[in-house]
């Protein structure tokens, strides 16, 4: 029998939930069992768990048929347990390194006590850790025990399941369970509490409680908080039977005094409970109040009439509306003229079959949101794309497609009245969401270095990034692509919000799994690449702490190594603009610069292997099943700098998409020994498509449309990797070969 059963009950924390899996598994105190729950998860929790239990045979995998949410998942948890003690810890909380060993040590101590509280912290989005309210109780209690009777005041310990040890004896002898819905925890927490013979309390942190901003139903407001009420009101019915004794009316007035402050607690919070639904609120919450209030004991004046309490309040609520209408002044005077426009816009309807696209922070039509746009031209006819590009680039707008120049008339007035926004980057702070508009972003990458809130701790990398703006950013999001797990993984994590995450894959590399024979040939006229050459794709990626394009390469002998038979095609980043040395190195006819041809993925169709360092087109370009060297002189520098999520060096299938070479010379080494193309480098990319191109199939872009633009319940489901056809690689195209299938593991 194990000592502890821990069970996590998982449903879209998938951002988080590795992380808590191993702050169990990775505990010095070994004897436990993992029992992890996944409540019907539509994203990548169930796979994450068995995974884990595939590599720990601790871990018990529980799918539940049917979602039930938190209290179900935890009860079916709990049926599994066949621990000493119950421990229960949600999916985006952890445990903290050490905890186990200090329960069992307080638990041996104590005298195998029913019930042992312990200490916990709070983590907030800013990666700050505050102390909870309950140590002073638990530190002023840490050698004795108790009963509820004995010591009443730790009924006011913080009712959560995941701060404390239940022995599960007591559990199951009761018959103990959670609630179904909001606030599952009560009254269990307290049951429990109530019908310990023996009590103990631990004064050291052992849960570390991540506080999310949004993406929980605690962070949702509406009317499902109304549901804490029934649970207190449910508690007090049942002290009557607790067999307490004469402690009943001491533990009831105890009890009483934390669900006024409580409840009152919850009605105030904005993110629960809207200020329109106060008064209904408040009316049951006093009902139940006066219902159980302690004999003898009056009703607090506060709790006679709503308008009482909020005559009580007046004086602060006057305070904060004055500064509201002096920052709402200030916002006034400093609008132009277009943003008087914009308001005005504002006020009008929404235009229903309209859809703003943008890329690049304005940039040009480019990435997910042109592949968006082209396949909802054919699926969605009667929706009118409009594209939004600044004055630089208006002139690159391909013929027939609509576009508004930045900050003009007509942008601020599609700003407003777009049914759909559509970017792969942000929108500035000036634009506001309204509640009627759908934001979709699609973002453009897999995330190979750190993203998001994950940049707090690279300041060189963050460049004076306003964190509260990316909050602010993400916060207005709907929907979010996703192109595999991992990405799903970090998005949660470093963007984080109650927006959708869409496993659909990307859009842009549907073309990899559409293009023919004949378009590999054009693409590769058009570039002036003669047949029976080897056209390498060089395409590094920017490093946030240099300035300007620097080659980590030095092409002129790289081009020279390579040698006749071989083509070297340059990509830069977007960040740069035309470069003078590029331009002298194709003029000498060393190499072709092809950083302005306007489509990366029809590069990728023309290339016979990719030569990068750390860009995300490795994963895309995996996709189409050809080589991929990763050229690594700076990594260790890269890596400390911008902070990355897992090891591209390692050499693990997984993590290595191919060869790896660390100059000029290992480079043309592996081009001229056909090393480029081995086995082993084929069996490294197998791999890594295996885990980072899992979506991509060719109908990632009619999966968006259908769903966001045609609010289609569900996703087309993901052509199996076996039947999916890719582009022909040069060689096969120029013999007029076609696509096949693909050769996916």
């Amino acid at each position: 029998m194990p000592r502890f059963s821990v069970i996590v009950p998982a449903r879209g924390v998938q951002g988080f939930l590795r992380h808590c899996l191993d702050s169990v598994l990775t505990q010095s105190f070994e004897e436990v069992e993992l029992i992890a729950v996944d409540d019907c998860s539509d994203g990548g929790d169930g796979a994450i768990i068995d995974a884990c239990a595939a590599a720990d045979p601790r871990v018990v995998p529980v799918h539940l048929e049917r979602p039930g949410g938190v209290g179900p998942a935890r009860n079916a948890g709990a049926r599994r347990a066949t621990g000493e003690y119950l421990l229960f810890l949600d999916g985006d909380d952890f445990l903290t390194p050490g905890a186990l060993a200090a329960v069992d040590a307080r638990l041996r101590a104590a005298g195998e006590p029913d019930v042992l509280l312990f200490d916990h912290d709070r983590l907030n989005v800013w990666e700050q850790l505050h102390g909870s309210a309950d140590r002073e109780f638990l530190e002023a209690h840490a050698d004795t025990v108790f009963t509820a009777e004995d010591v009443p005041g730790c009924l006011t310990v913080l009712p959560a399941a995941w701060n404390r040890a239940v022995r599960r004896d007591l559990w199951e002898a009761h018959g103990f369970a959670f609630a179904d819905g909001p606030y599952d925890e009560v009254p269990v927490v307290f049951e429990t509490l109530l019908a310990a013979a023996r009590i103990a309390c631990l004064d050291r942190v052992c849960v570390t409680w991540r506080k999310r901003r949004r993406g929980s139903a605690s962070t949702l407001p509406g009317r499902h908080h109304f549901a804490v009420i029934d649970r207190y009101d449910a508690l007090f019915h049942t002290l009557t039977g607790t067999g307490l004794g004469g402690g009943i009316e001491t533990a009831r007035g105890v009890l009483f005094d934390h669900a006024v402050e409580r409840l009152l607690r919850i009605m105030e919070d904005d993110g629960r409970v809207r200020p329109a639904d106060r008064p209904d609120f408040f009316r049951e919450l006093a009902g139940v109040l006066r219902r159980h209030r302690p004999a003898g004991a009056e009703l607090p004046p506060h709790l006679n009439s709503y308008a009482v309490y909020r005559s009580m309040r007046r004086a602060g609520t006057l305070r904060q509306r004055t500064a509201k209408k002096l920052r709402a002044r200030r916002h006034r005077t400093a609008r132009t003229v277009y943003r008087r426009y914009y308001a005005l816009q504002l006020r009008r309807p929404v235009d229903e079959n309209l859809v703003v696209y943008a890329a690049y922070w304005n940039r040009g039509v480019f990435c997910n949101p042109a592949a968006i746009h082209a396949r909802a031209r054919e699926l969605a006819p009667h929706l009118r794309g409009v594209w939004l590009v600044d004055r630089k680039h208006r002139d690159e707008v391909p013929p027939g497609v609509e576009a508004v120049l930045v900050n003009s008339r007509r942008y601020w007035e599609v700003m407003a009245r777009a049914k759909y926004l559509v970017n792969n980057a942000n929108f500035p702070g000036t634009v506001h969401k309204r509640p009627e508009q759908v934001y979709l972003q699609t973002h453009h990458g897999t995330p190979l270095k750190k993203m998001g809130m994950d940049l707090r701790r690279h300041p060189a990398a963050a460049g004076g990034m306003s964190f509260l703006r990316l909050l602010d950013h993400a916060d207005q999001w709907d929907y979010c692509l996703s192109a595999n797990p991992h990405s799903t993984e970090v998005w949660q994590r470093v963007y984080p919000s109650d927006y959708e995450t869409l496993p659909t894959g990307y859009p842009r590399n549907d073309v990899f799994f559409t293009a023919t024979a004949e378009d590999v040939r054009r693409i590769r006229a058009e570039l002036g690449i003669a047949p029976g050459t080897t056209a390498v794709l060089y395409a590094p990626t920017h490093r946030d702490y240099e300035r300007g394009f620097r080659p980590p390469l030095d092409l002129e002998r790289l081009a020279d190594a390579l040698g006749e038979g071989h083509q070297l095609l340059v990509r830069t980043h977007y960040f740069y603009g035309a470069d003078s040395r590029l331009a002298a190195l194709e003029e000498a006819g060393r190499i072709r610069d092809v950083s302005q041809y306007p489509s990366v993925e029809e590069l990728a169709l023309a290339s016979d292997a990719l030569l990068c360092d750390f860009s995300s087109l490795m994963f895309d370009y995996a996709n189409l099943d050809r080589p991929i060297v990763v050229h690594s002189s700076d990594w260790e520098a890269y890596r400390h700098a911008r902070g990355v999520y897992f090891d591209l060096l390692s050499g693990e299938p997984g993590d290595t998409p191919g060869h790896v070479a660390r100059d000029e010379q290992e480079i043309a080494g592996l081009f001229h020994s056909g090393r480029w193309a081995d086995g082993r480098a084929a069996e490294l990319r197998a791999a890594f498509r295996e885990r980072f191109c899992p979506y991509d199939d060719g109908l990632a872009a009619e999966r968006v449309v259908r769903r966001v633009l045609l609010g289609e319940d569900g996703l087309l489901p993901v052509v199996p990797a076996a039947e999916r056809t890719v582009a022909p690689p040069p060689h096969e195209a120029e013999r007029g070969g076609e696509a096949e299938p693909c050769t996916q593991a």
